[in-house]
């Protein structure tokens, strides 16, 4: 049992509210990261440039890109917040002009939902009866909007704290000037990409080593794709 189901537990556990999970922004950032970053050293690798240009570019699309994913996610995830205001403010303004209307709005609602006779008029009156609630019910019933919108300062700071560590790996072998770096980035570039998509599996129904083996191989696509493109460019180059 992922919890206990005991009166105390129970209440203990629902007083703190909904948890909101910042999971997909920290899979988001990371799997980014690790791609971006090692696409640009696939890229100049496979140009044969220096590793000097690996480090200078890596670092620049590091913190580059990092801060645009964030930002990025930032300003999505507060339209997110706007938007639900600019609905809440339209059903207050609705249930003071239509107040009978949003009422059956809510019966209809519930009478999809199977709910008939007196227990579907107790329940539109236990609704309405509190202007909050009934705002509320119609946000999450008519809108689909989710009971609280996650915040936008935690989704970019899960998304660029992820894409700098994730990110950082492949450029460390050239960081440490290590013999081979080539290989070693590749190396330890597919371990966090499997790692990533292991970890993600404890959030699905997947298995760890199906999870980690798809994220692999998308990474491994865009790695090669990189490489492509950089011994393209070289050949035309020449």
């Amino acid at each position: 049992m992922e919890h206990e189901h005991s009166a105390e537990a129970i209440k203990q556990r629902l007083s703190r509210g909904p948890s909101h999970n910042y999971l997909r922004d920290w899979i988001y950032g990371g799997i980014d990261g690790s791609v971006t970053t090692f696409a640009v050293v696939s890229g100049v690798a496979g140009a044969r440039l220096s590793s000097w240009i690996i480090l200078v570019m890596g670092f620049a699309n590091l913190f580059a890109d990092g801060f645009s994913m964030a930002a990025s996610n930032y300003l999505g995830t507060k339209a997110e917040h706007d938007d639900l205001h600019r609905l809440e403010a339209v059903e207050n303004r609705h249930i003071d002009m239509a107040p009978d209307g949003e009422r059956e709005e809510v019966r209809q609602i519930f009478q999809q939902k199977g709910f008939v006779g007196e227990d579907l008029s107790r329940i539109v009156q236990l609704i309405t009866a509190d202007r909050r609630r009934w705002v509320r019910t119609m946000l999450t019933e008519e809108y689909g909007l989710p009971y609280e919108v996650r915040s936008p300062w935690i989704a970019a700071l899960s998304t660029f704290s992820s894409f700098l560590v994730c990110g950082l790996i492949p450029l460390l072998p050239y960081l440490f000037q290590l013999t081979h770096a080539f290989v070693i980035s590749v190396i330890v570039t597919a371990v966090v990409f499997f790692a990533i998509g292991s970890v993600k599996s404890r959030w699905s129904t997947a298995s760890w080593l199906r999870s980690g083996s798809a994220t692999l191989f998308i990474g491994a696509v865009a790695a090669g794709l990189a490489y492509a493109a950089g011994v393209i460019l070289k050949t035309f180059a020449e």
